[in-house]
């Protein structure tokens, strides 16, 4: 019999039109009525006050880990009842279940906190599944909140389309129960983005962490996390919000620095900073942000790491400026992103330079439209000053689907004039589509860059699709870029090539390809909760004469096990072909030609529960002419819930034929975290690392003295590893005090 197209297009359309119903029936049947209230409420985490008795409950939560789609046990049942008032919502949550429950820290935001138990809500106030943002709790109390973007959040890794840099002014309190643990949370209206819509989205989500367990109010598939914006149930108002125009946040801050460089033996230095962000909330969809002399993380340091690529490291945004909306700038691209906003205020070596001023416009002109209009300058010092502007449309014309503009303009500035010969324009659209259930994806963009000197071969593009199922996923991408495609305004990996002989970095195009598929096993009554294989294959050619750059093709099989232990077995098969001549060693640098080796490599995590959590890893195999061996281990020991100690140890061990040479590269890092109090944390690291001759020691005490206002005191030292001479030291004092008025 021959081949029915018609068949198998009716069969593939019902295929797909069922993952489709799953999300509709969510916000369908899913729905939870939010009731007004006029009654003052105590914030205790205590749900005595009698109002809370006559609230529409949120129970009979699903199974999302380790299994999907299955009522949760009673014993761990959990009730969610929701009010207002004026100015605040109100949320009482009562989690069922035995304790002691786990607290991984007491510190906000911290890296664990989803290691341990913890209840979130999750809102869309605008109901269009592209952007929205998560409220958490855990049973001390402890909070944390992130941005969520409409990518879909696919289980593996890190939560895609999550960011949790943001912060924002939000209470709560906990109180543990001898049937489980309670909490009250209160999330101003003033804290959130939301038009005059009588339907929101929102969904509970719950970690049980004795069972490792995750839970959801409104069920979302295996393959996926609670966050994801495609299974949100509803929250329905009598009448909508209020809009809050006119909402004015200012949040001056101080800064007093003292630093010695001994390197340039210069004298002790000694500087005051003062600077201040202004959030002003044009509507509740629309928010201007203002900046003056914004510091630069100078209580932040970036955790070292140890780099055997030819591609620099990219490290998070983290000033409040650029937080609020990021994804309408960042979120262009796949491979080559157009846009990442740490490329403005530093140079190409991590150097600070100061910016004087900066706006930015954002949010949601309608239901289905956002904006974001930005503009910053910088400070002219040896080097030009520069002024950058932004601005970016998202367009959703389907469900899920957002046709998105964005251009973006630099220009340089000496003695307050214009240099009509020095610009980088940047301009590009880009096409996203997300189905409904969130398994479907596909992105197609083209771009194109202009400069002073480059008006050919500067183009940028990039085509993306995949399905994500409970079992099988599999995903494509192609994109590249022409040899002039110079871009101020982004990092892009494999653009830039260092020739170690001439001391000189080259700018290449490129093709790039990647594509994985995988498939996982979720077997019954057995200490695996699931147990799967990725293949991955990637590689990059250079785009004028397609010469090979560098390609990969890796098989991983990963277990996860019951009682949260993971286990990674992976075999890879790498080629590099240097186009210019390139040193891991202080020896002569290993030739311009094509290397391809093998290796394997096995690590594991064991449970996070426990007081003490090993990380161990092993890598061995050939690199480049010669071989490479590498073991990891990290130790982490936690005191409930005031104290987190780590101790972090990775070795490299290079060899090279011929004269190329022999390195050993080290990094340890040990780090100490003290908790006096939710508000009052202690944190101070060491970093050790020989491949950037460099030894920190980094003291920070932080003091939240009020909701989102700080005191910090922070010091820093650093010394060369080969001569243990001090390069630098400073101590940095900062102040800052978030109002609304």
């Amino acid at each position: 019999m021959g081949f029915n197209f018609l068949r198998f297009f009716l069969l593939f359309y019902f295929w797909v039109l069922s993952f489709v119903l799953f999300a509709q029936n969510n916000a369908q049947a899913y729905q939870l009525n939010i009731q007004r209230m006029d009654e003052k409420i105590r914030l205790d985490g205590v749900l005595d006050e009698s109002f809370w008795e006559d609230v529409e409950i949120a129970t009979n939560f699903w199974l999302n880990f380790p299994v999907g789609g299955t009522p949760v046990d009673d014993e761990v049942q959990t009730t969610v009842k929701v009010i207002y008032d004026d100015d605040f919502i109100y949320l009482g949550v009562e989690c069922y279940g035995k304790g002691p429950f786990l607290v991984q820290s007491l510190k906000r935001d911290n890296d664990s906190f989803w290691n341990g138990d913890a209840f979130a809500v999750v809102f869309d106030p605008v109901n269009e599944r592209t952007n929205g943002v998560i409220f958490g709790v855990n049973p001390a109390g402890v909070q944390t909140e992130a941005l969520i973007t409409g990518e879909p959040a696919r289980r593996g890794g890190q939560i895609s389309g999550y960011n949790k840099a943001w912060d924002n002014k939000w209470y709560t309190q906990a109180s543990v129960t001898e049937n489980g643990w309670t909490a009250e949370m209160m999330i101003p209206f003033k804290s959130l983005r939301f038009g005059r819509k009588d339907h929101w989205g929102i969904n509970f989500i719950r970690v049980d962490a004795r069972n490792n367990a995750n839970h959801s109010w409104a069920p979302v598939p295996i393959q996926f996390y609670g966050t994801d914006l495609g299974y949100l149930g509803q929250l329905i108002w009598d009448k909508p919000p209020r809009n809050e125009k006119g909402n004015i946040s200012l949040v001056p801050y101080l800064l007093g620095n003292a630093y010695k460089d001994y390197e340039s033996k210069s004298d002790l230095s000694q500087s005051f900073a003062l600077g201040m962000d202004a959030k002003i909330a044009i509507n509740s969809n629309l928010n201007l942000d203002l900046t003056v002399n914004p510091d630069f993380s100078q209580v932040d340091v970036d955790e070292q790491q140890t780099n055997l690529t030819t591609v620099n490291l990219r490290f998070p945004e983290r000033r409040l400026f650029f937080l609020e909306n990021s994804d309408i700038f960042s979120n262009f691209g796949t491979n080559a992103k157009p846009f990442f906003s740490r490329k403005i205020g530093l140079d190409d070596d991590g150097n600070t330079i100061p910016i004087i001023y900066g706006a930015r416009l954002s949010g949601n002109l309608n239901k289905n439209l956002r904006i974001g209009l930005m503009n910053t300058q910088t400070q002219e010092q040896e080097l030009p000053g520069n002024n950058y502007s932004s601005f970016a449309l998202h367009q959703r014309i389907l469900k899920r689907a957002v046709l998105r503009w964005y251009f973006h303009n630099r220009v340089g500035y000496t003695d307050g004039s214009i240099q009509e010969d020095d610009f980088n324009c940047i301009g590009g659209l880009e096409f996203n589509y997300s189905s409904e259930d969130s398994k479907w994806r596909a992105v197609t963009g083209y771009g194109l860059a202009f400069s002073n000197e480059n008006q050919n071969e500067n183009y940028l593009f990039n085509l993306l699709g995949g399905y994500g199922g409970r079992a099988f996923n599999v995903m494509v991408n192609i994109s590249g870029l022409g040899d002039n495609y110079i871009n101020d305004f982004s990092l892009i990996p494999r653009q830039k090539h260092y020739d170690a002989l001439e001391d000189t970095t080259y700018i290449l195009g490129f093709n790039h390809w990647w594509a994985t598929m995988g498939y996982k096993f979720y077997p019954e009554n057995t200490f695996i909760n699931q147990h799967g294989f990725s293949l991955t294959t990637n590689g990059d050619r250079t785009a004028t004469s397609n010469e090979l750059i560098q390609d990969k093709h890796q098989l991983s099989y990963k277990f996860l096990m019951k009682n949260t232990s993971t286990l990674d077995l992976t075999y890879a098969h790498e080629g590099v072909n240097l186009l210019y001549p390139f040193g891991f060693t202080d020896n002569e640098p290993l030739p311009a030609q094509l290397y391809r080796f093998d290796y394997g490599q096995i690590k594991y995590v064991t449970d996070r529960r426990r007081e003490i959590k090993l990380t161990s890893g092993f890598r061995y195999g050939s690199f480049y002419n010669g071989t490479r061996t590498e073991f990891s281990l990290a130790v982490d020991y936690r005191v409930q819930p005031w104290g987190n100690f780590s101790l972090n140890f990775v070795q490299n061990d290079l060899e090279f034929s011929g004269n190329y040479g022999a390195e050993q590269l080290l990094l340890f890092g040990p780090k100490a975290e003290i908790n006096f109090s939710k508000n009052f944390f202690w944190t101070t690291f060491m970093q050790y690392n020989t491949q950037s001759d460099n030894f920190n020691i980094n003291s920070r005490l932080q003091w939240r003295y009020m909701p989102m206002s700080d005191l910090f005191i922070v010091y820093s030292d650093n010394y060369m590893v080969e001569y243990f001479g001090p390069r630098n030291r400073g101590l940095v004092l900062k102040l800052n005090y978030w109002f609304n008025l």
